[in-house]
């Protein structure tokens, strides 16, 4: 392995930049797919949750010099700028959908080789480390792609910006790594991949996230206090319908 000099090494350190794709948490506008068992108010506030517990995740990589910020919609700057304080920059696109989100994180962020990763709003129970690995990873590589198990990624990083990379459709469906990879290869970019993980889109996904925050609610404190309270909510409107 390549050795550093501390100086270079704590250089390196201070060219990396974690952008979270968010929403302004607003009913009807944020996981939509888990509206179909909980009302759009309920949704909100767990996604209020997802995000408060996100940015304390990115916070927490400050130990390796890693500046956080937001990319939104233009519409939803200002009260995501209230939410996430001062100490987090908060860019609106260019565009509207995710494709155009992510061109717009690196299009924005990677200037001399800055290494960039956009990550998403809703798992934050990942563990930083896996983040922490992926800013290593490009180092040596010239994208770093986090895969989910339904077929899309929960992150993707890069230090160069590659306007087309994110072109087309397929954003958000099971086929969305595959169309990434595809357009990367035909870019002839090396990649490497992080951690296989899941983000919470569907009722299963919710499920999965509150079994696992039983056991460790430090890695979502937030989250896992929501999901306690709503495991215990859930049983009392069951029984009720039934009457």
């Amino acid at each position: 392995m390549e050795s550093f000099s501390g100086n270079n090494a704590r250089s390196s350190k201070q060219d990396r930049t974690l952008v979270i794709m968010a929403k302004a948490p607003r009913p009807g506008t944020v996981k939509t797919r888990l509206t179909p068992g909980l009302s759009p108010e309920i949704v909100t506030a767990f996604y209020c949750c997802l995000l408060d517990d996100t940015l304390a995740l990115a916070r927490s990589l400050k130990k390796a010099r890693v500046e956080v910020a937001i990319m939104c919609p233009e519409s939803d700057v200002n009260e995501l700028a209230q939410l996430a304080g001062d100490e987090v920059s908060v860019v609106a696109q260019n565009g509207e959908g995710l494709a155009a989100g992510l061109t717009s994180v690196f299009s924005h962020f990677t200037e001399n080789q800055r290494h960039v990763i956009a990550f998403n709003s809703d798992s934050p129970h990942l563990p930083a480390s896996v983040l922490e690995g992926a800013f290593e990873t490009l180092d040596a590589h010239d994208l770093v792609v986090g895969p989910t198990h339904d077929g899309g990624y929960y992150l993707v990083g890069a230090k160069t910006s590659h306007p087309t990379l994110f072109a087309g459709d397929g954003m958000g469906t099971a086929s969305a790594l595959e169309r990434l990879l595809s357009r990367a290869r035909a870019l002839e970019l090396s990649i490497a991949f992080a951690n296989h993980f899941y983000d919470i889109d569907v009722a299963d996904d919710l499920t999965q996230l509150a079994a696992e925050l039983r056991l460790a609610p430090a890695r979502a404190p937030r989250t896992a206090a929501w999901l306690r309270e709503w495991e215990l909510a859930a049983p009392l409107k069951t029984s009720t319908k039934e009457l």
